[in-house]
């Protein structure tokens, strides 16, 4: 579904008309809309360990609260920091040509004035790979590759290795700076930020995204039968910088048994900086929040609800690894994460313990009248829950959204309020719902499966 200014509207509409089922009323969905709403108007962009960020958590300990939640604290944490700094790119050779370019977090700065070098075209991360090592020396690598849109997403695991490994092997074999094609999907002249990493001993060096249009530009110029070099000038100021303060932010709904390990439920507060974080992950704390209040309508669960907004998400899953290394001791039932936009959830998936699997049968069941299909893989998890769900093998649900746009608009400055469309962001909460009634008011004990 493409969007336009009016989209949100347009796309509300085209849902309700083609397909009922998906865009059932929620009980409750204004919150989820309130919330998404309110964290990208009152508070916006929320880099991890940013004066935004804080702001962000002091937002939410006082919307939480007066949305009736009980023991709401904030558990700080410190993680390596990085900020932002000015970045160009300009090709000056063959031709010449402005690019729209990002730097990585955890890129390293570029030198006072830039640094200008051979840009020297890889394919795909492979083709880096088997450069010989030294053969980059003083050039700046750059990396193709080939994601396209799907429903599950499926290509940002392989091809977002370009970002995650590509900056790192590029140091390796001495390259002075490195560009990749944006982890993305679509045509806009929007350049994708995102985290990259460097091992220990390795030695980090500037490292950007440019768009794809600009991407498809340095590839046609590599491609031309008169193969002329090509020389890049290039400005990233974003470095690492010392510890910086983040926290998790967390609130419960108590059921009527406290015996019983609660049920999780999480998204992630940060956002990188580019956007607001409308979809990555506004919508994600709007509607776990909302499906927690409405779980509780009609009766209080056997078991409370807790609700994680973690922080410093982007960076590294730093609030994640915090959650766990806080709550380790402390017994929980099931877990499930919302973390991949605002479009409609489509299938279901489990990592359950074959015990619980009549539970998962119920589940399935209750969600089938939203055109919801059950996957046959076992359910993946989050990266905010993926810490204390393995360490406690925890049950976890996959409630998969469509992400056949999400890489669109992923890490751009694209993350916008107008792109979240609230049918299928109430449709999102009805079905958080439905889960969370049942999983909340199950007696019997609930785990993982133990491979």
């Amino acid at each position: 579904m493409k969007f336009t200014r009016n989209g949100a509207a347009i796309g509300a509409l085209a849902l309700a008309l083609s397909n009922p089922v998906a865009a059932k009323p929620a009980e409750g969905s204004g919150v989820a809309w309130e919330i998404t709403e309110g964290l990208t108007t009152e508070i916006g962009q929320r880099l991890a360990g940013s004066d935004r960020e804080a702001a962000a958590r002091d937002w939410a300990v006082a919307r939480l609260k007066a949305l009736g939640f009980s023991n709401i604290r904030v558990e700080p944490f410190t993680f390596p920091g990085w900020v932002r700094g000015a970045e160009h790119a300009r090709l000056t050779a063959p031709y010449p040509h402005n690019l729209a370019i990002t730097a990585l977090g955890y890129s390293a700065p570029t030198p006072a004035g830039g640094l200008t070098g051979e840009l020297v075209y890889f394919a795909s991360l492979d083709a880096l790979k088997a450069a010989p090592k030294g053969s980059l020396n003083g050039k700046i690598a750059f990396i193709d590759h080939a994601m396209v849109a799907a429903q599950d997403g499926s290509g940002y695991g392989p091809y977002g290795q370009a970002r995650r490994q590509g900056p790192m092997i590029a140091a390796a074999k001495g390259a002075a700076a490195v560009v990749i094609r944006s982890i993305g999907t679509d045509l806009h002249r929007n350049p994708h930020t995102g985290a990259t990493g460097w091992s220990d001993g390795a030695n980090p060096i500037p490292a950007g995204a440019v768009s794809n249009p600009d991407a498809d530009l340095i590839a046609r110029i590599a491609a031309h039968k008169d193969r002329k070099p090509m020389m890049l000038s290039l400005t990233l100021e974003g470095r690492s910088v010392g510890p910086l303060p983040s926290g998790n932010v967390i609130a419960e709904l108590p059921g009527r048994d406290p015996s019983l390990p609660p049920v999780l439920v999480a998204c992630h507060l940060d956002s990188w900086d580019l956007g607001t974080g409308a979809i990555d992950d506004a919508a994600g704390c709007g509607i776990v929040t909302d499906a927690a209040l409405a779980a509780q309508r009609g009766g209080k669960p056997l078991r409370t609800i807790r609700v994680l907004w973690a922080g410093a998400e982007e960076v590294g899953v730093f609030g994640g690894a915090a959650y766990a290394a806080a709550h380790a001791n402390e017994p929980h039932a099931a877990a499930l994460e919302s973390d991949f936009g605002a479009d409609r959830v489509w299938r279901v998936g489990f990592d359950f313990a074959a015990a619980n699997a009549p539970l998962a049968d119920r589940i399935a069941a209750a969600l089938a009248p939203y055109g919801i299909v059950r996957k046959a893989a076992k359910a993946g998890g989050g990266a905010d829950i993926g810490a204390i769900s393995r360490a406690q093998k925890l049950a976890v649900i996959d409630l998969d959204q469509d992400g056949t746009r999400y890489f669109d608009l992923h890490h751009t400055p694209d993350d916008t309020l107008d792109k979240v469309d609230p049918a299928q962001l109430a449709q999102n909460a009805a079905v958080w719902s439905e889960v969370l009634k049942i999983v909340a008011n199950e007696p019997g004990p609930i785990s993982g499966a133990v491979n």
